[in-house]
Order: C-alpha cells, then sequence, then structure tokens
C-alpha cells in the first residue's frame, strides 16, 4: 500500500507556494506562483484574492505532478498563510468587493493612534494580547466596510463575509462549505479573546465589526471542509490550519516552552513557545496563539521586525543590485567597523518600538563608504532587530531562556550560513539553521497530519522537522557593543515620537 502523503498550501506575501510531502517531513514536489504587488497611495499594500485562489489551485496541482506523485496519494491538505491581511466578499458570488488589505498596510495609523488616545489600548492588549496597530486585521476589516458605499449595511444584512486569507481560501476550495479560520489567525485580528478562546464582543464593538461576517474558530488540527472534486481531482480533506508564523513554529519542533524561533522572509517573526501561560508583555511584545489542538491552547511570546529580507529586496531594486546573491557578495566585501546604519523603517518600525510613523534612515556615512558598506548595514539590520527582540523576550519571559537556548531559524535568509554566523555574532546567541528552510509549509503539513490522524501525537508531529546547522558567536564583546550602540542612535534618530 502507498503511504499517505500531505500537501502544503503556503500562502505568503510575495508567493502562493505549494510542497508535497511524505510522513517523514521529506519535500517531494513544490510549485510556486509570484504575487502581483499593490500599492495605491503612500503605505498602502493590497494584493487581488482572486490572484491568490487561482494560484492556489494551480500550485497545489503542480506540486503533485511535479512529484510524479497521483492526487489519491494525498490524504490531507495543510494551509498556512500571511496572519493579518483581510479579505471581504459577497457571500452569493464569492467575488471580492475590494482588493485584500495587506498587513503591511498602514492606511488604520490614524484611526489607530485616535483609539490610543482614547486611553482603550490596556483593556485591548489583556484581551487579546496585541496592542493597537494598523498591523491587525481589526481596523483593515473596518476601514474596508467603511470605505465603499452600503458596505457596511451589507454586512450587517448578512451579504457579506470576511476572513483572513486561509479563510478565503477554504471558503473558495470548498464551495463555500466552510467559512472557518484557526484560532492562531484569530487571534491576529485585534478581536479574539485569546484566553477565552472566543470572538471578543467588546472588541467588535471597539473596531466596529459586526460579528456576523466573522467565521467560526476551529482548532489548528482537525478537519476544516473538503476540497470540492473538480479542482484537484478528487475531494480532499482540508485537516490543518495556521498562521504562517505558528505554523513555522510547529516546523521547527518547538512545542516546548521555551523553544523559539525566527523566519526570515520579507519580515522576521521571533515566537518563544510559552506553553499554557500567556504572558502579559512589559515590552509591547505580542501574547499570541501559539497552537490549539484537541482544545487545549499554548501561547508564544512574539515580536514582529517588518523589513528583513525586504532590506535586502531594497538593495536589488532601488540601488541596482543585480540579485541578493550579489548583496551578500557585497557585504562580505564591506569593511568591518565601517559605521554605517541602516533603519529599514520603510513602513514603519514594528516591535518593540511600534512606531507607524517612523520612516528609515541611513547614517554613519563616510566619504569611503560604498554600496558594500550599505549591503552589511542592511544584513545587520536584520541581526540588530532580532537581538533587540531577543532582549524584551528575556525581559517578559526569563524562565524561556536557560542555559543553551538556541535560536532557531528558517525562511529564504536562512539559506546563507554567512548570514547565520553574522546573526550569532550580533546578536550574542547560539543559532541552528534548518537544513531545510520552508519549515512555514512543514508546519502546515504537521498539523494536516495530526488533523488527519497521520501523527499519534504532537511529539510525532515534530519528529519530523529537518536537522539544524549550528553557529556560535564569536565577534569580540567590544565589538558587539559598539555595533548595537551605532544602532540603537540610529533607531533613536528616526522613532516620530522622539
Amino acid at each position: 500500500m502507498t503511504s499517505p502523503l500531505i500537501l502544503a498550501l503556503d500562502q505568503g506575501t510575495t508567493s502562493t507556494r505549494a510542497i508535497l510531502f511524505d510522513l517523514a517531513g521529506k519535500a517531494l514536489g513544490e510549485a510556486s506562483i509570484p504575487l502581483a504587488q499593490h500599492y495605491p497611495a503612500d503605505g498602502w499594500v493590497e494584493h487581488d484574492a482572486i490572484e491568490i485562489y487561482e494560484a492556489a489551485v494551480k500550485v497545489m496541482v503542480a506540486a503533485v505532478a511535479e512529484a510524479g506523485a497521483d492526487m489519491a496519494q494525498v490524504a490531507a491538505i495543510g494551509i498556512t498563510n500571511q496572519r493579518e491581511t483581510v479579505v471581504l466578499w459577497d457571500k452569493a458570488t464569492g467575488r471580492p468587493v475590494h482588493r485584500a488589505v495587506v498587513w503591511q498596510d498602514r492606511r488604520t495609523a490614524e484611526v489607530c493612534e485616535s483609539l490610543r488616545q482614547q486611553g482603550v489600548e490596556d483593556h485591548v492588549t489583556d484581551v487579546t494580547g496585541l496592542l493597537i496597530d494598523p498591523y491587525f486585521s481589526g481596523t483593515k476589516l473596518a476601514w474596508l466596510l467603511d470605505h465603499a458605499p452600503g458596505l457596511r449595511a451589507r454586512a450587517e444584512a448578512g451579504e457579506l463575509l470576511a476572513g483572513t486569507i486561509d479563510t478565503w481560501l477554504i471558503w473558495k476550495l470548498t464551495g463555500g462549505a466552510a467559512h472557518v479560520t484557526d484560532a492562531t489567525n484569530a487571534s491576529r485580528t485585534l478581536l479574539f479573546d485569546i484566553r477565552a478562546q472566543a470572538w471578543s464582543e467588546a472588541m467588535l464593538e471597539l473596531f466596529k465589526v459586526p460579528r456576523g461576517v466573522l467565521p467560526e474558530v476551529r482548532d489548528c488540527a482537525g478537519l476544516f471542509g473538503e476540497t470540492l472534486p473538480e479542482l484537484l481531482g478528487r475531494s480532499i480533506p482540508i485537516c490543518g490550519v495556521a498562521g504562517d508564523q505558528q505554523a513555522a513554529l510547529m516546523g521547527q519542533g518547538c512545542i516546548a516552552p521555551g523553544q523559539m524561533k525566527a523566519t526570515y522572509g520579507t519580515g522576521c517573526f521571533l515566537l518563544v513557545n510559552t506553553g499554557t501561560h500567556a504572558p502579559r508583555s512589559r515590552a509591547r511584545l505580542l501574547t499570541t496563539v501559539a497552537a490549539r489542538i484537541d482544545g487545549q491552547t499554548t501561547y508564544a511570546l512574539e515580536g514582529a521586525i517588518f523589513i528583513a529580507g525586504a532590506a535586502i529586496g531594497w538593495l536589488v531594486e532601488g540601488l541596482g543590485v543585480e540579485s541578493p546573491a550579489a548583496a551578500e557578495a557585497l557585504a562580505r566585501k564591506a569593511r568591518p567597523g565601517n559605521g554605517v546604519v541602516l533603519v529599514p523603517a520603510f513602513t514603519g518600525l514594528g516591535a518593540p518600538w511600534w512606531d507607524a510613523e517612523a520612516r528609515g534612515a541611513l547614517t554613519g556615512l563616510t566619504r569611503d563608504a560604498g554600496l558594500a558598506e550599505i549591503a552589511l548595514a542592511a544584513y545587520d539590520a536584520c541581526a540588530y532587530q532580532t537581538a533587540d527582540l531577543i532582549e524584551a523576550m528575556q525581559a517578559d519571559a526569563p524562565d524561556a531562556f536557560g542555559a543553551g537556548t538556541e535560536l532557531r531559524i528558517d525562511g529564504g535568509m536562512s539559506r546563507s550560513p554567512w548570514f547565520a554566523q553574522r546573526l550569532a555574532d550580533l546578536t550574542h546567541q547560539s543559532v541552528a539553521r534548518a537544513s531545510y528552510e520552508e519549515t512555514t509549509a512543514l508546519g502546515a503539513a504537521l498539523f494536516a497530519g495530526l488533523g488527519a490522524g497521520l501523527y499519534p501525537d504532537v511529539e510525532a508531529a515534530a519528529a519530523a522537522r529537518p536537522r539544524t546547522e549550528p553557529a556560535e558567536p564569536s565577534l569580540s564583546t567590544s565589538e558587539r557593543a559598539a555595533g548595537r550602540g551605532r544602532w540603537r542612535d540610529a533607531v533613536r534618530r528616526v522613532l516620530s515620537h522622539g
């Protein structure tokens, strides 16, 4: 009998990807389609939800074909997604009423500031674990309802549905049979009570979101629905769903308190598992759902860096560097201790600053500074932001940082052993680089395997995570301290609130 396979659909910010896995966590085939970005105004970012759905179907078919497998072998589908991106669509036609508003989008900054001025943020944080920021879904959804004639009335009349990308894809793939999400995605909306594990009436009222547009919230592992048979050749159960960073946490095997990972993609997201305890951060980090399995919720502290790999993209697209590989080659040629610092606040700064109005800056330029020094500064910005997050997490969850704690990294930038070493040096942290960097898709597959009963428990699923390659800190204390001092000075210069 042929062993069952799991198909992971990873819908990200810049592409839609599908990867076919066996139960040992080995990737057998994959396919990817780039996703167009739309920038209708300064700080606004949008996606075409229909383009996302159509690409999702294509890549799932292509990944199975690329593996030389048959859809009959696919026992389950797992979905992971860019979390805070919001879609609003017509329940009858299945057509979006507006482009999806992307997690990076900052159009609701003024609304968020007004709410903060009203003094409600502490209450919001107590309920949701989040801060009032344009990054999250709640204000984006309210904006959609308010910025096209009649949409709010139609939503209240039950004619519209809303959700994050996982919800949209499940609804489309099941032919509208399932309007659902999982607890990790729900916990990123500003509308979900993370301790009660239910939509919060107080938050719905505060952010002016009608309850009827929102999906049912389910565990990360379990049956979400079945795909229409005409899409993939047969009906396949969708058995696992998690937001991209929580999926990567699973894919990195961070299932116990104290285990942490950072995913370096367009942005960077650092999460540390805090078990069944949901800590209130004193450093304005986020308390979020790590997973919910068999009704048991585990939590994580999270810090988000808006610009990580996108800073390398800026070198390529904005400064004419030939490719990311060429950017790294340039960075490795830079003069050590050159003093150039890049603060890549192109769309504001994330944790622990949470300054939506901050904008990027390049400091420390001298006559002999060139493109190599700027390239190194772009990589170092990722490392310094990571160091800031780890320091904040150590203050909030000291028990999670005992002897031997390592930072498990994945995502596109983790392909580089040089970057892993630079990260270890500048954070003074042991770094474990995943030999297989697509751990986000793997995590979705592992959740689906659990939900389909292909793994007996979480520990068995996590055992399929990839081997890692270590990098240990080697930079002198004085060099690291000098660089961190320059970084902190540069950040102070760009903060809008001084």
